[in-house]
């Protein structure tokens, strides 16, 4: 009586704990308190504790897949992958796509993640890596959109079945294959990869048919995936289906202009009868031998990722990666090479780091240094694909200029040749990411900049046209030349300050900085107008100052010319005429670029380095990156803040005068500034420098034997007495009369 007293007790104190806790956190506390019960006892306990039947796979039991609650959504789904179906009980498609959902469950949930074992030896425990979900923390769910409407429409379910996967309550992807056993095994597979490198069979898994309990885990699959677990099966899958495609794309005629269109200069568009890029939407392994015949030697574009498999950044780029080339699928050729096996070819492609991103076309390159989210690859990926150099009117052209800031515009009449349009061509890579490039021979583009020679290159920021101003036909097509002038313009007039164009915007000029907040809309409106209009005013005043001394120094050379005359010196006048105007815009004096940043994003960084608080508001700072140093308040000691007045008094007193006018402040510590300033003394008077450090050799030098003569000049006969004991060498001074042996009081 008394036992089943005790059993009475326990079991109402047990039972609200076990309703209160998730069937899986009770399935743990089962098998760690009972560690010599059976798989098959586990299994039923999950089973049971969800108040539901089991289904048996492989003679396994297995519990009712996870029903999510709407409201317990994102709590369920906050740890690790989260495979959901969002369903409806009165869709036709869902109740079709049911048996395969569960069947496709109870075969991973039985399934064992160590490759060496063919069949499970125990079902799933949560919590023990021996399962399948303690091993990869990957969960099967689903959710009914009948009951749980609200938390459907805020996953953004537009209609039924719906697959969603979810990494750490976050959302991943929406599955978008076909729903069949082998494809969602497929993906499944991928994913498992993904999260356990090297953990899946290379051939994959032999998958069962839809509503069986039963898969002989020991047979091979009809399809093998050794293409995504092996790297010499998927070079040699890729080489096949890019050697495939580029059979084809030799077949069709895609590059070639007649001469009538290239004088023209439309590019005739020539219409593609092969297979789009890319058909399978998936990251092509390349080999040496492969890169040569598909990527170099091709007029293809690629966009290829150099990694390791070691490399952690490498690890966290995959995922990415792999939706970035699923979402090219049809519009760009993916691929990728694993260093440790290529490493020849990454060293050809100097590869320095991992994972290293270049894009290639025609067999010329540029390397990607922009973000590796997915936003930040596809939107480098459709510029990429969208560089060509178009043809457009004042129309067009007034159209772009709604939407692009900086504009490359290519001026050319009947005389231009085929040699000016292919220069022209080179140049688009080096463009992708920062403007567009177009050509034109419109009269009214040609009078609004005012252009009377033929080629002519400018760029239009904002409106403001900027001329590259060699005119000879060996400087229009010298592509080097050409393309140093164009980064030294292609930033907007006041671009933000991010990451990938810090370097540019930062490196060798003066930098009127606004650092500004969105979360003030109206200011931050008003700040970019103001930054706009003073850079606009400052660019105005540099031109007229740039052009009048240009003229002194015509008018001096001038002067020259007409003082030889008049002294009918021969000698004179050719040296005169033979002296040649020089000077360049960009020679002129220190550069000055605008820029703003983010205030709230870039917080942290802003105030350890300029004790900027955007909080407080608007601000505008004037950075000298090559001397570590900036200006933040005006000559009467305010802050600079966000007018044209403001900025424009300050800047003039810090850029015509040297030493500026006013006092700066340092972005480094006391001690740091120390070494710098030194260093930045020694990179511009080295050869002062230099004797100085040659003095100061010799100074020490000199003053060091100075002190050891007089040590050993200076040591006659004294000695110390030490507390009676008698001096040095027993009272025998050194070099001089004896001392006496009298002992110290």
């Amino acid at each position: 009586m008394r036992s089943v007293l005790v059993w009475v007790l326990l079991s109402s104190l047990l039972r609200p704990i076990s309703a209160a806790r998730p069937p899986q956190e009770n399935d743990a506390k089962i098998v760690a308190q009972n560690g010599d019960k059976t798989a098959d006892s586990a299994a039923a306990a999950a089973g049971d504790d969800e108040g539901t039947e089991y289904t048996t796979f492989n003679d396994i039991k297995v519990p009712q897949m996870k029903d999510i609650e709407g409201e317990q959504f994102n709590e369920t789904i906050k740890d690790g992958y989260w495979f959901v179906e969002h369903f409806s009980p009165s869709c036709g498609h869902c109740q079709a796509f049911a048996p395969t959902w569960q069947t496709l469950y109870e075969f991973y949930y039985t399934s064992s993640p160590i490759q060496s074992q063919t069949k499970s030896p125990s079902p799933d425990t949560p919590n023990s890596l021996n399962g399948f979900h303690g091993y990869y923390n990957f969960h099967f769910a689903r959710m009914n959109c009948i009951a749980f409407g609200d938390a459907c429409a805020k996953n953004n379910i537009k209609a039924w079945p719906s697959l969603m996967l979810y990494k750490n309550g976050e959302f991943v992807e929406k599955y978008t294959g076909e729903k069949s056993m082998p494809a969602l095994s497929h993906y499944v597979e991928e994913k498992l990869e993904q999260i356990r490198p090297g953990s899946r069979p290379r051939e994959g898994l032999k998958v069962p048919e839809v509503g069986a309990n039963r898969v002989d885990r020991t047979a091979m699959p009809e399809t093998p995936l050794a293409k995504d677990k092996d790297v010499a099966a998927g070079a040699a899958a890729g080489e096949k289906h890019n050697d495939q495609a580029a059979a084809l794309a030799d077949a069709t005629n895609t590059a070639m202009l007649s001469s009538e269109t290239a004088k023209a200069g439309r590019t005739k568009e020539v219409s593609r009868t092969g297979p789009a890029p890319n058909p399978q939407g998936t990251s092509i392994s390349l080999t040496a031998e492969t890169f040569q015949k598909l990527v170099t030697s091709s007029q293809d574009a690629w966009f290829i990722k150099f990694y390791a498999p070691w490399c952690g950044h490498c690890q966290a780029l995959a995922p990415t990666w792999d939706q970035m080339a699923k979402a090219m699928k049809g519009q760009l050729n993916v691929g990728e090479v694993n260093c440790d096996a290529q490493s020849r070819l990454c060293k050809e492609a100097r590869v320095k780091g991992y994972p290293t991103i270049h894009y290639f076309r025609g067999g010329e390159r540029v390397g990607y240094d922009g973000l590796r989210g997915l936003g930040d690859l596809l939107s480098f990926a459709e510029k990429a694909l969208d560089s060509d150099v178009k043809y457009v009117d004042a129309a067009q052209f007034k159209d772009m200029e709604e939407t692009e800031e900086v504009i490359f515009t290519y001026f050319f009449d009947h005389a231009t040749t085929s040699e000016d349009f292919a220069a022209l061509d080179r140049l688009t890579l080096s463009l992708i990411g920062h403007a567009k490039i177009v050509k034109t021979d419109s009269p009214a583009l040609a009078e609004r900049f005012k252009i009377s020679t033929w080629p002519r290159l400018l760029v239009s920021r904002d409106g403001v046209p900027t001329y590259y101003t060699a005119l000879a036909p060996k400087d229009m097509r010298d592509f080097r030349r050409v393309l140093t002038w164009m980064q030294s313009v292609w930033l907007p007039i006041v671009p933000e300050l991010t990451i990938p164009n810090a370097l540019d915007i930062l490196t060798n000029k003066f930098v009127v900085l606004g650092i500004l907040s969105r979360n003030r809309p109206d200011d931050f409106i008003q700040s970019k107008r103001e930054l706009k209009n003073a850079a606009l005013e400052w660019m105005d005043k540099q031109t007229q100052l740039f052009q009048l001394e240009r003229q002194e120094m015509r008018d001096a050379k001038q002067l020259r010319i007409d003082e030889a005359e008049d002294r009918n010196d021969q000698r004179a006048l050719r040296q005169a005429k033979s002296q040649r105007i020089g000077i360049r815009e960009e020679d002129f004096r220190k550069p000055v670029t605008f820029a703003w940043v983010d205030g709230v994003f870039w917080e942290r960084w802003l105030r350890t380095t300029y004790g900027v608080d955007v909080t407080d508001g608007d601000r505008v700072i004037i950075n000298d990156e090559e001397n570590k140093q900036y200006w933040d308040t005006t000559t009467s000691g305010a802050y600079i803040i966000p007018s044209r007045t403001s900025i424009l008094e300050t800047l003039h007193q810090i850029v015509a005068s040297s030493p500026p006018k006013i006092q700066p402040k340092s972005t480094i510590g006391t001690l740091e500034n120390i070494f710098f300033q030194i260093r930045h003394f020694g990179s511009y008077h080295p050869y002062l420098a230099l004797g100085l450090l040659f003095a100061s050799i010799a100074g020490v030098a000199t003053l060091g034997k100075r002190k050891m003569r007089h040590g050993a000049s200076g040591n006659g006969g004294g000695y110390f007495k030490l507390d009676g004991k008698e001096g040095l060498l027993n009272g025998m001074g050194v070099g001089g009369g004896g001392g006496g042996t009298e002992k110290a009081d």
